[in-house]
């Protein structure tokens, strides 16, 4: 049921959405998110996150998500006019936000999941629209999950969750894990980790990357943390004069090429011309 009386921009319900917006501590702390704009409200519910409440202001109380979220049993709390646009993080003022519970899992529990399909690992990679790409060509290539770990940026960063558009809520991943227990962990479970590098590494087309591989991306100024050590680097070649790919990028094609090379195998050795 929505309230009666459309919810201001100081109620205690509304400052909360600014809270968990703006500070990772408070996310942490609350063990909550916010989902911003109805379309992604709306995956949120059919991925069956846990939505704890919906906001939503104007033509908001008209879009599907709110239907989908009344039909659910979730609360849809009325905010009166330009309310949200005073807490929203976007540059378009989203018409519903909501607040889910935190969907990571145990790292041992992703790669549970993961089956001995590629793994992502972001060791320190701190641009939110990065890892979020990152995170959403992770599921579209049909990687098999996600670490965020060390230094990485928050998973629950609202730039994150934008960015992954929808794939955070269904892709396993875990969050906070330490670098060195990342690799160990990997290394427990059977899997090789490679890395990129600019120039000296193997072709990444060249690699075998239809065994348990985990690719291990860094931060984008500093690289890999001090002290990883990984089992073979990989280079993806490019023209002169450009040094290196950003990130995101980086690890969508590799992503895309394990994809690939899965799918050969899968199809077999070609048979003979008729």
């Amino acid at each position: 049921m929505a309230d009666a009386v459309p919810l201001s921009a100081r109620n205690p319900k509304v400052q909360e959405l600014r809270r968990l917006l703006g500070r990772r501590s408070a996310r942490q702390e609350a063990g909550r998110f916010v989902v911003e704009g109805p379309a992604l409200v709306a995956e949120a519910l059919r991925a069956g996150i846990e939505v704890e409440a919906v906001f939503a202001g104007g033509d908001g109380l008209a879009t599907p998500a709110v239907a989908v979220a009344r039909a659910g049993g979730v609360p849809v709390h009325a905010v009166a006019a330009g309310a949200l646009e005073r807490v929203g993080s976007t540059v378009a003022p989203q018409p519903v936000l909501a607040v889910a519970h935190r969907c990571d899992r145990a790292a041992r529990e992703v790669l549970a999941a993961a089956g001995g399909r590629l793994v992502l690992v972001l060791a320190g990679v701190s641009d939110p629209g990065n890892a979020g790409t990152l995170v959403r060509s992770a599921e579209a290539s049909g990687a098999g999950g996600v670490l965020f770990a060390g230094d990485a940026v928050d998973p629950f960063n609202p730039k994150v969750v934008r960015a992954s558009a929808g794939s955070l809520f269904r892709m396993p991943f875990s969050a906070g894990v330490p670098a060195p227990d990342a690799l160990a962990l990997l290394a427990a479970a059977g899997y090789a980790t490679i890395g990129t590098v600019p120039r000296g590494g193997a072709a990444f087309d060249d690699c075998d990357l239809t065994r348990p591989v985990a690719v291990v991306l860094g931060n984008e100024a500093h690289g890999l943390p001090d002290g990883v050590e990984l089992d073979f680097l990989v280079t993806i070649p490019i023209a002169e004069p450009v040094e290196s790919l950003n990130v995101a990028m980086a690890g969508t094609l590799i992503c895309f090429e394990a994809a690939r090379q899965r799918r050969v195998v899968s199809r077999g050795p070609a048979g003979p011309d008729t």
